[in-house]
């Protein structure tokens, strides 16, 4: 008897914890009338007048943004764009089993798309800058993290439209998203004839549109919107089988492109660590990696720099992919081979240039050890940035086939004086024109911020 009461207490407790949490995560406390929330979407949903003449706007700031490569621009135009209509219009469609809503929200995104692309490609072909900035390569290639945005960042939509007080919560699903940026640079690439850019960027915005209508079904759905009425029941059962269709060959696709660029980014990473944790060696060290998962198998591609390892020890590290989930994977190791470019050579050569030609300028110690600090830093940055850089050159050039990005010690023998010099060298799969090989200079030279790149080509 006198163990009953106490588990009574307990099973009262977490009873009334249950209905706790029950009350704090309940959708419809301080829900709006369905019919309203649905009347306030198909609003929303239609393209012409003030809303297309927006849309068009921001496309024009959008593709400034990217253009110069500003941020705060980008946020600026997704803030304004009213594209997220039409798509939250194709999930609540679904929901209800509204066909006429389904096929307006359809064309109206149609429409958009259309004319998104197209002002973007006028931009993009009459602006003289015409280098693709990091901010535009971001948007060529959808990772997991741009599912997992567009899925969680529909959710919040769906809920903060469904709300008697709208919040701020549909711009900031816009912002996070991200769906101006795609269609910008898709609109970059139609007007580059890179349709590597063009069908990467598109490819992202379909998987943000698709899994933010899919968030607005399943909120749709779980709170019970109510169903449009049909007085003829055939009517009913075509146009709920219509829905059912386009639902399941929109979300399977999608689902199975969805989980490809998981296995995609999940290898990358595994690549990354496996360079990390095993390519540590004492006296060489990696100057560049490549990843092609897109390649049958998928490839590494490591360049080594420093002292030559012997055959043995590189098997020995390539059998180490296994325990990384690598085992199809080729790991191709390339080595310098030549004691000239041993590092601790480098870094002391580089060290006395520095000093030696600062030297008059220095008045002590101190003065010393920070401009070699600084010099050193400037040395290491341009160091950890070359594999960044090499992917942005593969992207802008895709025969490119080899990169490699340092700085190094040049000695003017007829003026008996040396300085120190960034190198480029690149290697095509065939040899690139004049035109191209210019364009891959002069992005050298904005993106590293120097005034002179010497760039050797093979």
């Amino acid at each position: 008897m006198e163990q009953t009461a106490p588990k009574k207490r307990q099973g009262s407790q977490l009873i009334r914890f249950l209905i706790y949490l029950r009350d704090r995560f309940d959708l419809h406390e301080g829900k709006e009338d369905e019919l309203d929330t649905i009347e306030y979407i198909r609003k929303n949903v239609e393209f012409k007048g003030a809303n297309l003449w927006i849309l068009i706007f921001a496309i024009f700031v959008a593709s400034i943004g990217l253009n110069v490569n500003s941020t705060a621009v980008i946020i600026g135009a997704m803030l304004i764009s009213p594209l997220m209509g039409p798509i939250m219009g194709i999930g609540l469609a679904a929901g209800i089993n509204d066909f006429e809503l389904l096929k307006r929200s359809l064309r109206n995104l149609g429409v958009a798309v259309f004319i998104a692309i197209l002002t973007s490609s006028i931009y993009f072909f009459f602006t003289p800058l015409d280098d693709a900035q990091s901010e535009l390569l971001a948007r060529t290639e959808p990772t997991i993290w741009d599912v997992l945005i567009a899925l969680f960042g529909g959710l919040a939509g769906i809920v903060a439209g469904s709300r008697k007080e709208k919040s701020n919560a549909i711009p900031g699903v816009a912002i996070a998203t991200a769906l101006m940026p795609p269609l910008c640079t898709a609109g970059y690439g139609l007007a580059t004839m890179n349709f590597y850019y063009f069908f990467g960027a598109f490819y992202l915005f379909f998987i943000n549109s698709v899994f933010i209508s899919l968030s607005t079904y399943l909120i749709v759905r779980f709170m019970k919107f109510p169903k449009k009425e049909f007085m003829d029941e055939k009517k009913e059962k075509r146009v709920q089988t219509y829905i059912t269709l386009f639902t399941l060959l929109t979300i399977i696709p999608s689902v199975y492109l969805a989980y490809g660029i998981v296995v995609r980014t999940l290898w990358q990473e595994q690549a990354r660590r496996f360079i990390q944790v095993e390519m540590k060696f004492p006296r060489t060290q990696v100057l560049n990696s490549n990843f092609n998962y897109s390649s049958n198998p998928p490839q590494i591609e490591v360049m080594l720099i420093g002292e030559e390892l012997d055959q043995e020890i590189l098997e020995i590290t390539k059998s180490k992919a296994a325990d990384y989930n690598l085992g199809g994977t080729e790991i191709i190791i390339q080595q310098s081979g030549n004691s000239s470019t041993d590092l601790n050579v480098l870094r002391s050569d580089i060290l006395k240039d520095l000093y030696e030609r600062n030297e008059e300028v220095i008045r002590n110690k101190d003065e010393r050890i920070a401009l070699l600090e600084e010099e050193v830093a400037n040395y290491g940055q341009i160091r950890a940035l070359g594999p960044e850089i090499a992917q942005e050159a593969k992207i802008n050039h895709p025969n490119l086939r080899k990169f490699t990005l340092n700085r190094t010690v040049l000695s003017d023998l007829e003026k008996a004086q040396t300085d120190t010099l960034l190198m480029a060298f690149a290697e095509f799969t065939r040899k690139p024109n004049t035109a191209e090989t210019n364009r891959l200079l002069n992005w050298l030279k904005v993106r590293t911020k120097s005034d002179t790149v010497a760039l050797i080509l093979k």
